[in-house]
C-alpha cells in the first residue's frame, strides 16, 4: 500500500514544492505519449493508488477524479507521433517531463526511472517508482487516462485499427489491421514493426 513517506521526509528536509512525474504511451505503436506531473498534499488518502498498469479502467478513472478533485497541482503534456520519429521515444518523454516542470516550478522531482537533468532542481529517479511513490503513482494514473481517453478518439477516427481495444500496442488485433491496412497517420513511422510497412 503506498503513502506520501517519499513526499513528506522531503518536506521534513525543506523542500516544499515536490512534484511526482510519470508517461503512458512509451510502447505503443501508434498515438502519442502522454506525461503527467501531480503535486498531492499531505492529507490525500493514497491507499487505493497503484502503478496504473495495476489497476482496471474503472478504478483508474476513479481515482483520476479524485486525484483531479484533490491534487495542489497537475500538469499534463501530449507529445506526438511526430516528435516522438523526430526526437525518438526517451527525449520525447524527457521533453513532455521538463515542460511539465517548467509549469508547476517544482524545489524536487520525484520520476518513474526517467532522469531528465532538470536545471537547478534536485530529483530522485526511482525504478517502478509509480508502484513506490504516491505522487509518481498519481502522476501515472492521470496520464494513462488521458492517453486512454485520447486513442479512443483516434479509435472514432480510424475505426479499423481497433485503436479501443488496444490503444495503440502491438497486439495480434493491431498486427491483423497493420496487414490488412497498412498505416495510418497517427502510426509511429520510426518503430521496427512499422517501418517494415512503410
Amino acid at each position: 500500500m503506498l503513502d506520501l513517506s517519499h513526499e513528506l521526509k522531503l518536506k521534513q528536509s525543506g523542500f516544499q514544492n515536490i512534484v511526482g512525474i510519470d508517461e503512458a504511451g512509451r510502447g505503443p505503436w501508434a498515438g502519442p505519449v502522454v506525461m503527467s506531473g501531480v503535486i498531492l498534499p499531505e492529507n490525500f488518502d493514497c491507499k487505493k493508488l497503484n502503478d496504473s498498469k495495476k489497476l482496471s479502467e474503472l478504478q483508474r478513472e476513479e481515482l483520476f477524479v479524485e486525484i483531479e478533485y484533490a491534487a495542489v497541482a497537475i500538469s499534463t503534456k501530449v507529445v506526438t507521433h511526430k516528435i516522438i520519429d523526430r526526437l525518438g521515444i526517451l527525449n520525447a518523454v524527457k521533453k513532455g517531463m521538463r515542460e511539465i516542470a517548467k509549469e508547476l516550478e517544482p524545489d524536487f522531482l520525484l520520476l518513474d526511472a526517467v532522469n531528465i537533468n532538470y536545471p537547478n532542481v534536485p530529483q530522485n529517479a526511482l525504478i517502478k517508482g509509480d508502484a513506490k511513490v504516491a505522487s509518481i503513482a498519481a502522476a501515472s494514473i492521470v496520464a494513462k487516462v488521458m492517453r486512454d481517453r485520447l486513442m479512443m478518439r483516434f479509435a472514432k477516427k480510424y475505426p479499423q485499427y481497433g485503436f479501443e481495444n488496444h490503444k495503440g500496442y502491438g497486439t495480434k488485433e493491431h498486427q491483423e489491421a497493420l496487414k490488412k491496412h497498412g498505416v495510418c497517420e497517427i502510426h509511429r513511422k520510426s518503430y521496427a514493426p512499422i517501418a517494415k510497412l512503410i
